[in-house]
């Protein structure tokens, strides 16, 4: 994880968190790093998005049990199989938005379709407001990539 930020005095602080995920279907635990970048805000009351910045990545709310994190894994496979056809991957056909080392990835991008690419979560008393069993979550759509968070902090 590495962390750029800028903080000013109009009552928002930004700051821009990278991760490198290890590989498909990944739910990375990003609750204790958003709390820190809460923390160094010094907000007291407020709000804080966090906003993926990939359309193969998501950012969900959920519980950090490691069953159902596998349950929400074969969902996904279930929901949008790897093994499809997709025209995003026929690249005799596409044309659009097109690099040297473009990927395979049209299951990545149809399963972002099911998971938000943001949360916005209250700020209590400096705190972000979670229930007991919830946790931030980036959730890798894709292969191992650097993936970069963006949080904003709101008073």
């Amino acid at each position: 994880m590495d962390t750029i930020y800028s903080r000013n005095n109009t009552g928002i602080h930004f700051e821009r968190i990278r991760y490198q995920t290890s590989g498909h279907l990944e739910f990375v635990d990003i609750t204790d790093a958003v709390e820190e970048v809460v923390k160094r805000s010094g907000v007291q009351f407020g709000m804080v998005n966090i906003q993926s910045k990939h359309t193969t990545a998501a950012i969900l709310i959920n519980e950090n049990e490691p069953l159902l994190l596998e349950d929400f894994k074969r969902l996904l496979e279930r929901l949008v199989p790897e093994d499809e056809e997709y025209g995003h991957n026929d690249f005799t056909i596409r044309t659009v938005n097109m690099n040297p080392f473009e990927d395979k990835n049209g299951h990545s991008h149809c399963r972002a379709l099911f998971l938000p690419t943001s949360q916005m979560v209250n700020i209590i008393d400096s705190n972000i407001d979670l229930g007991t069993w919830q946790r931030i979550f980036l959730v890798e759509l894709d292969k191992p990539k650097d993936r970069t968070i963006s949080v904003v902090v709101l008073s």
